[in-house]
């Protein structure tokens, strides 16, 4: 768990898929999630190299992996895909990650929107943790 009371620092949020990879930022000072970016691409060499241009770019000290879960909090196979890129995630760039109850957050874009946002949703799941962890 994050200490509230150690240096800010810049997280990124990540709205893991298939096809896409949303992505948000936001700093721990401030507590305000906002979308970053998409990332698009299906292959690991293509998402991963994105994910480091915008580490180098940013800098961020933590990330933040929405989970998905039925309903009934109950898993399922995206499930593991998510928690999969999680640990690649902080394998491939040696940061911490932090795993975050994702469910509804793309539903929540959807129905402000029409269509998924996966940024926008990523910017949900960081707040999410910004709310739970940096009350402000």
């Amino acid at each position: 768990m994050p200490d509230p009371v150690s240096a800010p620092e810049t997280v990124f949020g990540f709205d893991f898929g298939i096809k896409r990879i949303g992505v948000a930022m936001g700093n721990t000072m401030i507590g305000q999630a906002s979308a970053l970016a998409v990332i698009r691409g299906e292959d690991n060499a293509t998402r991963f190299g994105a994910i480091a241009a915008l580490i180098d770019k940013w800098g961020p000290t933590r990330f933040v992996v929405g989970l998905p879960l039925h309903p009934d909090g109950a898993e399922h196979d995206m499930t593991a895909r998510c928690r999969r890129f999680a640990n690649q995630l902080h394998g491939r760039f040696n940061i911490p990650v932090e795993l975050v109850d994702e469910r509804y957050s793309s539903a929540v874009i959807q129905a402000r929107r029409g269509e998924v946002i996966d940024d926008r949703a990523a910017a949900i799941i960081l707040q999410q943790y910004f709310d739970q962890y940096f009350p402000q």
